[in-house]
């Protein structure tokens, strides 16, 4: 495995016990993301640090949150350059013409978001304040997400923008057409909304969010590696597909699945009524 490339916006933390916490680190700004696409910025680490412990075989599941008061609250715009024309959030690419900041956007920005939902393992967004703009993109993109009282939604209305880099896509999937066109008519929801929505897995106080998302790792710790993963990528799969379709990928998942040394192991333990020891193999 490469050696990961650590920066101090973005923290690494990998636990014994499978867990590996990404942390939005600037908790003065409310853990604001430095840059867009550019190597080091905060959406490009994001990715590659699920990337590294996507390919790390001594952990399990990815939780992304932030710390202090806020999850991300989206692109740091103080001291951009030529913000209020919006060139950052256009591809930093105002001269070159209009196709040339539309390829740089979505192979750049749009690209990044995207990627976070091929990470192999389970990704929690453990949601502890505001998701706004970049923060919001990052949250719907992973697999589950947590909140609190705390937790609200903000899109990029405040810069004048539309929902954009998953958003118009999970939203309406997650909460239903009308919800999401209210959301994006208003740009703003609170975490009670957001739970009764479907937007949010579970809400729970905020002293008692950390506890939480631990006791689901916990559980999800009992299943298989290789059957999570793969019901991961089915499950998304199907959601653009049919039932024709979704069958013939679960088909040969099952298969594939049935010979391998996990589902052996978890044969073994329900016989002789044991917990299964996995090697996601």
């Amino acid at each position: 495995m490469q050696e990961l490339e650590l920066v101090p916006y973005l923290l690494y933390e990998k636990e014994d016990n499978g867990i590996v916490w990404i942390r939005f680190n600037r908790p003065e700004k409310l853990n604001a993301c430095i840059g867009a696409a550019e190597r080091k910025g905060t959406l490009a680490k994001v990715g590659e640090y699920m990337r590294a412990a996507d390919d790390d075989p001594e952990i399990r599941f990815i939780v992304l949150t932030g710390v202090g008061r806020g999850f991300c609250a989206g692109v740091d715009v103080s001291g951009v350059e030529n913000f209020e024309r919006g060139d950052h959030f256009l591809g930093n690419r105002p001269n070159e013409g209009l196709d040339a900041v539309r390829e740089s956007f979505y192979y750049g920005v749009t690209k990044l978001i995207k990627d976070l939902s091929y990470i192999r393992k389970p990704t929690i967004a453990m949601m502890n304040g505001v998701a706004a703009g970049f923060g919001m993109d990052m949250a719907l993109q992973c697999d589950i997400r947590y909140g609190c009282e705390n937790t609200r939604f903000i899109a990029y209305h405040q810069v004048g923008q539309i929902i954009e880099n998953g958003g118009a896509y999970y939203l309406p999937k997650l909460a239903g057409l009308g919800r999401a066109l209210e959301f994006a008519f208003t740009g703003h929801l609170d975490a009670q909304r957001a739970y009764e929505w479907g937007i949010l897995n579970a809400l729970v106080p905020s002293d008692q969010l950390e506890d939480e998302v631990r006791a689901l790792c916990a559980r999800m710790m009992k299943v298989a590696p290789m059957t999570q993963w793969i019901n991961k990528r089915v499950m998304r799969h199907a959601v653009d597909s049919n039932l024709e379709t979704t069958a013939v990928l679960t088909s040969n998942a099952a298969l594939i699945l049935q010979s391998s040394e996990d589902a052996n192991e978890a044969r073994a333990a329900l016989r002789e009524r044991r917990d299964p020891v996995f090697r996601a193999r």
